[in-house]
Formats: structure tokens, C-alpha cells, sequence
């Protein structure tokens, strides 16, 4: 698909942002430039993560409710089970309902340090779709939970992962969004294979920038994605080249935008890094117009 049938398809199109909290007061101003220059482009929600066991929890909170009391955005607050007591776990998504905050997006988590093999809390939750089920006791939670086109690190099989986001979707969640990856075609692949085992919730694609390569090849190899060979080759050689880094991931991602448009997808998810160019030259593409900020 073209970028002019892009523009010319006119179906409907749903956008979501995912940000991280600020770790220092400049990169603090930096997402709040990024948040203020998406804002107008209304998505569906916005998501901010949580580190690896909860590290940035503190800083979590406080994003959402900033991004609760001085926006028009409806967040949703990450949440995950590892490294936490379900009683302490309950307590955030009670705090999270009482600030007016209805969506969460419950992912298992990372250990605390990072490549260790995953164990659940001796009193928490043993897995995403217990801790679902526990968040909807709480409240009327809307629930996103993620899913993997190429294979979670710590699955022994695509198969397994369909059984497992089956687990979550029937404990309660209402959308499932993808790891990055780079491969329009295994993307669509997934989608295909959960709704032929009954999972009929949208499938919605996790679209990664690619200006800081380097940054981009250390959370593939964490997160099992495949970087293809096409795409190392086009970074080559630029590392002290940013201008050029910027020009080709600008085209990488209007690309894989028009291909999975061309695929049936009407929902895309970005994670943005804090950062908002080419997210919001990706929504251009996809004609979403920006709206007057209340």
C-alpha cells in the first residue's frame, strides 16, 4: 500500500502512546513536550510503563496522575506481578481506581535483575491471568495484556504463548498488544492463529522507533525480537550520523505502518521512548488530524 492509498483507504483508525516515567527533571521535560505534542492527536489511551520488579513504581504513579489531572488523555497505568505481594499489588489497583484511573495493562513483569530466571513472589500472584482475575475484584478494570509475535524469551514455544494469551483474555482482558517487531507478515501471522483458537479481541501492533539502533538491538535481544538483516545493514556505519538515523527510521516506520494497514490493522500502539517525531509523523500518515486541546 502507497502512502497515497493509505490516505485514500478511509477506514478508521485508533491510535495509543506508551511513555516511561521521567528518571530526572530533564527527561521529565522531555515527556511532557512528548505527551503535549501527541495530546492532540487523541488516542485511545496512553500507557506508562514500570521498570524491571517495580522500580519506577513511585514515578509511574506520579505520571498517571499528572497525566490524569492535567490532560484530556485517559491513562492506563502498567502493572505487573513479579517481585510484589498480592495484597500490595491489590493496593496499588485500588489506588489507581480511587485517582479515577479504569485501565491497566497487567503484564507478568521482569526480575529486578535483569536476565534472571522468573519466579513469582511467594505470596503474590504465580501469573498474568491470576493477577487479572484479582484486578477485577477490585474494580471494572479495563485490561490490555501483551502478546509475542517471535516467541516470549521464556516460552518454549508460539504455542504455548497462544494458550497462555488465551488464559488472559478469558480472566478478563480486552486487548492484546504485540512486542515490537519488524515483520508485518509474522505480525499478521499472529493475529491469524489466536483467532483460530477463539481469541477475538484486537491484536494490536507494538510499533518501535528505530533512530537509536544500537538502544533498538539491546531490547531485541532481551525481548526475543529478530532484527533483520535489511534493517542492520540500513544503520551501517551511521552511529555518529544521527541526522540519517532519523531519516531512515522515519521511512522503517512509515513503511511497516502502510504494510500492516494493508493487512486489515486499524489499531496501532507506539512506544514512543519519551520521544515524539516520527510517532506523530506515523499518525500524519494514517491521516489522523489533531484536535483543539481542551
Amino acid at each position: 500500500m502507497s502512502l497515497q492509498e493509505l490516505i485514500a483507504d478511509g477506514r478508521p483508525i485508533r491510535v495509543s502512546f506508551e511513555f516511561s516515567p521521567p528518571r530526572t527533571p530533564e527527561s521529565e521535560e522531555q515527556l511532557w513536550r512528548a505527551i503535549r505534542r501527541l495530546e492532540p492527536l487523541a488516542p485511545a489511551f496512553v500507557s506508562v510503563t514500570y521498570g524491571a520488579g517495580g522500580s519506577t513504581r513511585e514515578r509511574t504513579h506520579a505520571t498517571v496522575r499528572r497525566i490524569v489531572h492535567e490532560t484530556s488523555l485517559l491513562p492506563a497505568a502498567h502493572l505487573t506481578c513479579v517481585a510484589s505481594a498480592r495484597a500490595e499489588i491489590d493496593e496499588i489497583a485500588q489506588a489507581y481506581w480511587d485517582a479515577g484511573v479504569r485501565h491497566i495493562v497487567a503484564l507478568r513483569g521482569d526480575m529486578p535483575e535483569m536476565g534472571g530466571h522468573y519466579a513469582p513472589h511467594p505470596d503474590g500472584y504465580v501469573s498474568t491471568p491470576q493477577m487479572i482475575e484479582g484486578i477485577r475484584r477490585i474494580g471494572a478494570f479495563e485490561i490490555s495484556v501483551s502478546c509475542y509475535p517471535e516467541r516470549h524469551p521464556d516460552s518454549p514455544s508460539l504455542g504455548h504463548d497462544l494458550d497462555l494469551l488465551k488464559r488472559k483474555i478469558d480472566a478478563g482482558a480486552s486487548r492484546a498488544i504485540s512486542q515490537f517487531c519488524f515483520g508485518s507478515d509474522v505480525i499478521a501471522r499472529l493475529r491469524d492463529n489466536a483467532a483460530a483458537e477463539g481469541i477475538s479481541v484486537p491484536i494490536i501492533p507494538g510499533l518501535m522507533p528505530t533512530t537509536n539502533f544500537k538502544g533498538v538491538l539491546r531490547m531485541a535481544s532481551r525481548c526475543g525480537a529478530r532484527v533483520p538483516a535489511w534493517l542492520s545493514r540500513l544503520y551501517d556505519g551511521l552511529d555518529e550520523d544521527p541526522e540519517s538515523r532519523r531519516i531512515i527510521a522515519a521511512a522503517v516506520m512509515a513503511e511497516q505502518v502502510a504494510e500492516l494497514h494493508a493487512r486489515g490493522f486499524d489499531q496501532f500502539h507506539f512506544y514512543t521512548l519519551n520521544q515524539s517525531d516520527l510517532t506523530y509523523a506515523a499518525c500524519r500518515l494514517l491521516d489522523l488530524q489533531p484536535k483543539e486541546r481542551p
